[in-house]
């Protein structure tokens, strides 16, 4: 039927009658939508529209014709060419008309009119530099002369804002626009305020110092009392941070964060340790921020951004006496804090002779006055207060366990503390309580060494991590994302790159089976995990089956679950929110007395291993040679070496590997990242191992290669188990 009517129709657009002109329009809209391929039959009437009075019909003939620019790429054409001035005529006519009471909104002349025209003449300029320039002029005067005391007058304005933003226009109008609004933002009207908002968010890419000039009245906008305005403020000031303001900027956030809703604290508080890890010019600086944000809104901070705090005080040795005394300073302020209480907690365990001897003190610190039982007294009141929180007070006892060890004096005590939880109901800290006391107890000899400070924990391989988990947690896609290089880390032969989060190389979350989704693991309360906080983690998997009981005596022998479903079952080690490895371990009947039995030899040192391809594909072969040091069997050297099968050369070559926690693994440099093509020539790399359970368990490794092809990233990734047996 549009097909049949449509030559009809368009012989009505020029009718003398403008109401039939006007209804005629309306019709040929609704038939180019329906069917596109009749477009440019009204191509031509629709331009000739343009140059009529009746604003009924401008405004049909102008909806017409944006219907024309998305039907066809060739009526958008003709239009830019043939329209264009008429538009801008209708604009300067309608903005300079004196008063017409049958068009009149607010004291503007047909607002309708302008703002229908301004959507037109956006689609025309967009992506068109010299349709924009033609359009320049009166869109600076449409800005300039409208009204924005009323209504009508504020949505011309910010429809001229919406054109400027996404033509062509030159930097001056672009700022004229971005002031508009900036007026906005001072409206007492909520809506003009948060279009504004909107607004501006989407001008910071096209010119960031003119929305930074409107920095203080946006901060007053995150004070608003409409949530909306203030979510929406907090997104654009998150946007607006760098490194020339982040100081000043995070200062008000901060200040703000004390007297905010209760509502608003949880996405305040996330925005503001974003910003804080993101920018942060020194570690003082980031230490003291955080200390703050967990004082004041420390049970809305996320799980790893206090474990993220915890890993740079690991790594920070010059600031762990400030952190410590910083932070027991802020529990005794504030101790209703769920995520203050954990790091102070963490710290005072760990360095809680740097707080009592006001070590490694900072020249803008005052010495504080803090006895052995102060510090005891401070995790004890925190044992007590969070009585409901497992993973709390679990921390708790590991700390009081390692001040017994730092305060001798306190031991009787720190023992009757924990001595209370060993009939409690959770399982958890029964186990802890049980195992703690008979260490304060009876093992006197191998205490001081057992609770000595944590290994400083590494902290690239934590962001690494936490990158991986964060992009992990995106909903995944059919296809793997595509390795890109130039990203924000460029790291040598042997270091986790995140590329490709869903085939991560350093998520050994099993060694020795190919990764399930629907695999689950568990979390079994190692005895020598739990002093160092370990297996805190919910064991419960997430979208499987629940995860069957484990076995008590291959739990204390950190072998893990004896049923699993799909796959081996692995041992989870788990320190909460620094780093989490799962060992698979092949299905096996345990023998107690393992350790006496005369069936495990050990190979002779002086024996000489095969070389073994290691991996080969279409395009590459790997091979490993090794060698052994006199005296030390459990340590391997091992000669990679790289050949490139293709007959193209292979350049930016990479090669990572990852172990299983019970062996360590150290990377020396490639003799090249070139691999010439056909097999002519080949590089070569050492790896040093360390088989910490040599002669129980074999070698294992995973492996990854990233090189370039004629420019193209490309990615190989494998799993060796074939290593000769005594490694």
């Amino acid at each position: 039927m549009a097909r049949d009517l449509a030559p009809e129709v368009e012989r009505l657009l020029q009718n003398r009658d403008p109401n039939t002109k006007k209804k005629a329009a309306l019709c040929s809209v609704r038939i180019v939508r329906k069917v596109p391929d009749l477009a440019e039959i009204f191509m031509s009437a629709a331009t000739s529209l343009l140059k009529e009075k009746h604003h009924g019909v401008l405004i049909s003939a102008v909806q017409l014709c944006m219907e024309l620019c998305n039907a066809s790429n060739e009526a958008l054409e003709y239009l830019r060419k043939n329209c264009l001035e008429g538009l801008v005529r209708i604009l300067r006519d309608v903005s300079n008309s004196s008063y017409a009471p049958e068009y009149d909104i607010g004291g503007i002349t047909d607002p309708f009119l302008h703002i229908r025209v301004l959507k037109l003449m956006r689609i025309l300029g967009q992506g068109d530099a010299d349709c924009s320039e033609y359009i320049n002029d009166i869109l600076a005067q449409v800005s300039t002369k409208t009204e924005s005391n009323k209504n009508a007058g504020n949505a011309i304005l910010y429809e001229c804002v919406e054109t400027i933003m996404s033509i062509e226009a030159t930097s001056g109008l672009r700022v004229l626009a971005i002031n508009i609004l900036g007026r906005f933002l001072s409206n007492r009207d909520n809506n003009i305020r948060y279009v504004a908002l909107n607004m501006l968010m989407k001008a910071i890419a096209v010119d960031t110092q003119a929305v930074q000039r409107h920095r203080a009245t946006i901060l007053e906008c995150v004070k608003d009392a409409d949530v909306s305005i203030r979510k929406r403020a907090l997104e654009l000031v998150y946007l607006l941070v760098n490194d020339t303001n982040v100081k000043p900027l995070t200062k008000e956030l901060v200040d703000y964060l004390e007297v905010s809703d209760q509502d608003f604290k949880e996405d305040l508080t996330a925005k503001i340790c974003s910003i804080v890890e993101k920018f942060s010019l020194d570690r003082l600086w980031y230490l003291d921020q955080m200390f703050r944000v967990l004082s004041l809104a420390g049970n809305h901070v996320k799980d790893d951004v206090w474990h993220a705090l915890i890993v740079l005080v690991s790594n920070a040795s010059e600031l762990q006496g400030y952190s410590v005394r910083s932070l027991y300073k802020a529990l005794q302020a504030s101790s209703e804090q769920e995520s203050l209480v954990r790091v102070a907690v963490w710290c005072i365990g760990e360095y809680g002779e740097m707080l009592v001897n006001n070590l490694s003190m900072l020249d803008m610190e005052e010495p504080i006055t803090v006895t052995e039982y102060d510090a005891v007294d401070a995790v004890e009141a925190a044992l007590q207060r969070y009585s409901a929180d497992v993973t709390t007070r679990a921390m708790c006892l590991v700390s009081l366990l390692k001040l017994s060890s730092r305060f001798p004096p306190t031991s009787e005590r720190i023992k009757e503390i924990v001595a209370q939880n060993k009939g409690n109901t959770v399982l958890e800290l029964q186990q802890r309580s049980i195992e703690f006391s008979s260490i304060i107890q009876r093992h006197q000899s191998m205490k001081s060494s057992l609770l000595e400070r944590m290994p400083v924990l590494d902290e690239a391989n934590y962001l690494v991590k936490r990158a991986a988990s964060i992009q992990a947690a995106v909903p995944s896609v059919n296809s793997a994302p595509a390795v890109t290089s130039g990203g924000p880390f460029k790291l040598p032969n042997g270091v986790g790159k995140p590329a490709a989060p869903l085939a991560d190389l350093l998520d050994l979350s099993s060694d020795d089976a190919p990764v399930t989704t629907s695999a689950p693991t568990t979390a079994p309360n190692d005895f020598l995990q739990d002093l160092l906080g370990i297996g805190l983690t919910d064991s419960s998997p997430i979208g499987g089956a629940p995860s069957t009981s484990t076995d008590i005596l291959m739990d204390l022998l950190s072998i893990g679950s004896s049923s699993v479903q799909n796959g081996p079952p692995t041992a989870n080690f788990s320190l909460p929110g620094i780093e989490t490895k799962s060992v698979a371990v092949t299905p096996q009947v345990v023998d107690l007395l393992d350790g006496l039995s005369s069936g495990t030899s050990l190979p002779d040192e002086n024996a000489t291993y095969p070389t073994i391809t290691a991996f080969q594909s279409a395009t590459l072969r790997i091979t490993f040679s090794f060698k052994k040091q006199p005296g030390k069997p459990q340590e391997t050297t091992i000669s990679a070496s790289f050949t490139n099968l293709a007959t193209t050369t292979f350049t930016d070559f990479v090669f990572q590997a990852a172990v299983p926690k019970f062996i360590q693994l150290r990377l020396d440099p490639a003799s090249s990242s070139t691999l010439p093509a056909s097999g002519n020539g080949s590089v070569t790399q050492s790896l040093s191992v360390t088989n910490n359970q040599h002669g129980q368990k074999p070698l294992a490794m995973r492996i990854r290669m990233s090189y370039k092809v004629n420019g193209e990233d490309r990615l190989e990734q494998g799993q060796i188990s074939n290593f000769p047996a005594g490694l």
